[in-house]
């Protein structure tokens, strides 16, 4: 399946489905039965989180999302949605100035919830989430 082109003139392309629960055994157990492989789980300690993606032949990829030992950013979620909510879409970019830049030339706004830092799921790569008012939660991943 070829690579996805960038919305046009917004520098993003999607990546992947952000699935928050409070165990991931359940998530797990799903994605598996529809196809999907698992990869390995990370503990992210900038975000207190562990993360797990998730990776399928035709099917968007999803990243599974659980808390850590310590409270961490979708503690409340997960405890508002028990059976686990699909909270963020993530898209890549090569330009996140100019990604941002395009969002507000379209009329959107992209209120700053978490600016870029490292993220081990991605190698290192920076990622920063974005609320965009009347859309919900953006991860973009650099």
């Amino acid at each position: 399946m070829p690579p996805p082109a960038p919305i046009s003139g917004l520098h993003l392309v999607f990546h992947h489905l952000g699935l928050a629960v409070r165990r991931p055994q359940e998530a797990k157990s799903f994605l598996t039965t529809m196809g999907y492989q698992m990869g390995e789980a990370v503990l992210d300690p900038a975000q207190n989180v562990h993360l797990m993606m998730c990776t399928h032949e035709t099917e968007p990829e999803v990243e599974i999302i659980w808390p850590s030992e310590t409270k961490g950013p979708i503690d409340n979620l997960t405890q508002r949605h028990a059976s686990g909510i699909v909270y963020h879409v993530c898209y890549v970019t090569d330009n996140l100035t100019a990604a941002l830049a395009g969002l507000e030339a379209a009329g959107l706004r992209a209120v700053c919830i978490s600016p870029p830092k490292p993220a081990p799921l991605f190698g290192g790569r920076n990622v920063s989430f974005y609320n965009v008012l009347g859309i919900g939660l953006i991860e973009i991943l650099e």
